[in-house]
């Protein structure tokens, strides 16, 4: 019998697994991950940024997680060593219509609490040579790191203080009752006390297979990248976002600088017809078919028409890619890039058709269920672990079966 089971190695379960030593130094833990090795999905396919928080309503577990977390997460890199450079961001304003949009982003960092500056042209110049643009916004505090290095200390600080982790072991049932949870997987059956489902693209179907019915689905959005040759990486100093198109949930493609030199160009954001389907030809005949059963995605792709051609033609395009890179760095021409590994971001999405835009947590009888942790769940995850294990009850027989 475990104290606890941890569904997922990303670096969220990772962070959780981590989390519980601080608090149940004793604990008997087990992580279970249905890969061949941690960190293989959002946590390795993504662009490596410590968010700053800026873009989230303030007051949500994304603000505050970001802000905090983007801390936590550099004096957990200090610490342990982990190459990190806290470069900063530039988020570019390239028309005058964006303008207003870029002054409410600057309201909001103020209101998250984030240290930034209105810079003008020939501010933005001094930074980033090679932006044209009319105005920016400058985030000193946000940084690159490679996430996988991460998790990998995480995972060994698990294993230092005695938790046990389970490679290529897949979840495929779970069964409640008041004083433990049986989990069954293709590699056996294991019993705990508590269970974590930190499962990322399959949380919902973990939370299912648990007996919850939650009130959204996770649809799979790919994110398609770029890199820059070598020979013109000099272009990107640091990171170059756009400002957000306030009619799309997405950030829209940008410039990001990668520990190790090399330069990331993108994301477009598309459906992808696999959960884990990170090539166009990629498809699952249960995950298309149940996304195109749900719904909420009709409601929402009818909302996103316009914006959901444009993502998809920048997808069938190179030319069309290039053209939205080129409004940022005019010099980026097609003979420049080469195709970069795509990432899949698990996003929820409830049955109207509104995405869920801040990590979300359900509260089972004897399960904690993480259902929505997108970007910047990364950069958040020391502070998301920390906040699923807060709500173990200090008084519950778990604590005492611990303590």
């Amino acid at each position: 019998m475990y104290d606890f089971i941890i569904v997922g190695g990303g670096i969220v379960g990772l962070s959780v697994g981590m989390a519980l030593y601080e608090r149940f130094e004793d604990a008997k833990v087990l992580l279970i991950e249905k890969e061949p090795q941690l960190a293989l999905h959002q946590t390795g396919h993504n662009s490596g940024v410590i968010h700053s928080g800026i873009y989230y309503k303030p007051g949500s577990y994304k603000a505050r997680f970001a802000r905090e977390g983007s801390q936590s997460m550099t004096a957990f890199c200090k610490k342990h060593n982990i190459e990190h450079d806290i470069c900063g961001k530039v988020i570019v304003a390239t028309k005058k219509e964006e303008l207003e949009q870029l002054n409410h982003l600057y309201k909001r960092s103020i209101d998250n609490q984030l240290i930034t500056r209105l810079i003008d042209q020939e501010e933005l110049k001094e930074i980033e040579p090679h932006v044209k643009g009319l105005a920016a916004i400058q985030v000193p505090a946000a940084g690159i790191v490679n996430y996988r290095q991460v998790s990998e200390k995480f995972a060994e600080i698990i294993q230092i203080h005695g938790g046990e982790i389970k490679l290529g072991t897949k979840v495929e049932r779970v069964t409640e009752s008041n004083d433990e949870v049986v989990v069954e997987t293709d590699q056996g059956t294991f019993k705990t006390r508590l269970m974590i489902n930190c499962a990322g693209l399959h949380s919902d179907r973990v939370a299912r297979a648990s007996g919850y019915q939650t009130d959204m689905k996770i649809v799979p959005f790919r994110g398609e990248y770029y890199k820059l040759k070598p020979e013109k990486r000099h272009l990107v100093k640091n990171l170059i976002y756009p400002v957000p198109n306030p009619n799309f949930p997405f950030l829209g493609v940008h410039f990001t600088r990668m520990i190790g030199g090399e330069v990331d160009a993108g994301p477009n954001a598309v459906l992808s017809f696999k959960r884990e389907g990170y090539r166009k030809t990629d498809f699952s005949l249960k995950d298309f078919a149940e996304v195109m059963g749900y719904s909420g995605f009709w409601k929402l792709a009818s909302q996103y028409m316009k914006e959901g051609i444009d993502e998809m033609a920048r997808s069938i395009s190179k030319a069309r890619f290039v053209a939205s890179l080129q409004e940022l760095i005019p010099e980026i021409q097609e003979s420049d890039l080469v195709p970069a590994p795509a990432g899949v971001r698990a996003q929820a999405l409830k049955a109207d058709g509104k995405l869920v835009d801040d990590f979300h947590i359900i509260m089972g009888k004897q399960t904690i269920h993480v259902c929505n942790a997108p970007s910047p769940a990364a950069t958040a995850s020391i502070e998301i672990g920390k906040e699923v294990v807060s709500r173990i009850p200090e008084q519950s027989y778990l604590s005492k079966a611990i303590i």
